[in-house]
């Protein structure tokens, strides 16, 4: 099956930033950058989802969250993609698989925030995703502490990269991933849908 993804070049190093983004803001500006920067990506892609099976309410409509995301980015090196609505995939470790066979050539590195790292171990087939792509995790506010005494953390305590080999991450055959902190926006997408930000999403 073929799918519409962004272009590619073989060796080419990308990550991977999944979730709702609803709405999207410049805190997921912020830590794609950073991802970038830190663990030596050459292009991050937003994998825009259908809905997050951990959650009971259904995101904004994909079509406008995808426009919110496209309208917000505004950097050359990070990219927008509906893959997971193409491929019928609901989750994480399918998408990657599906991903992996879509473009060979290429090293995905899987990113999330600290928080996500604290409840991996609910998502269907986590260690599957560990050992599948490099992982970058990057911290977010008030997560650390349950981040790295988190269940995936203490499994693969002895995969975990020092902090100053993170530039390397692609290089190192998984399980492995690496935990950075970074300067963190303290803004996320729940308050701004409880503040009614959507209308304004494009100018937060």
């Amino acid at each position: 099956m073929r799918f519409e993804l962004p272009h590619t070049r073989p060796g080419q190093v990308i990550g991977l930033l999944g979730g709702s983004f609803d709405p999207p803001h410049q805190g997921h500006v912020h830590i794609s950058v950073e991802a970038l920067r830190r663990f030596g990506l050459d292009r991050v892609w937003w994998l825009v989802s259908p809905g997050n099976p951990l959650k009971t309410n259904g995101p904004a409509p994909l079509a406008r969250r995808m426009a919110a995301c496209r309208a917000i980015t505004q950097h050359p090196k990070i990219e927008v993609s509906d893959f997971e609505a193409q491929a019928g995939t609901r989750y994480t470790a399918r998408t990657l698989a599906l991903l992996q066979a879509a473009r060979p050539g290429v090293q995905f590195v899987w990113l999330m925030g600290a928080d996500n790292l604290a409840q991996l171990d609910q998502w269907r087939d986590w260690r599957e995703i560990m050992e599948t792509v490099p992982v970058g995790v990057l911290a977010r506010p008030g997560q650390r502490i349950s981040a790295r005494m988190s269940k995936a953390a203490r499994v693969y305590r002895s995969a975990k990269l020092k902090g100053r080999r993170c530039q390397l991450l692609a290089e190192y055959a998984p399980p492995v991933w690496c935990f950075v902190n970074v300067p963190m926006r303290a803004v996320s997408s729940t308050k701004l849908r409880e503040q009614g930000a959507w209308e304004t999403v494009s100018e937060i």
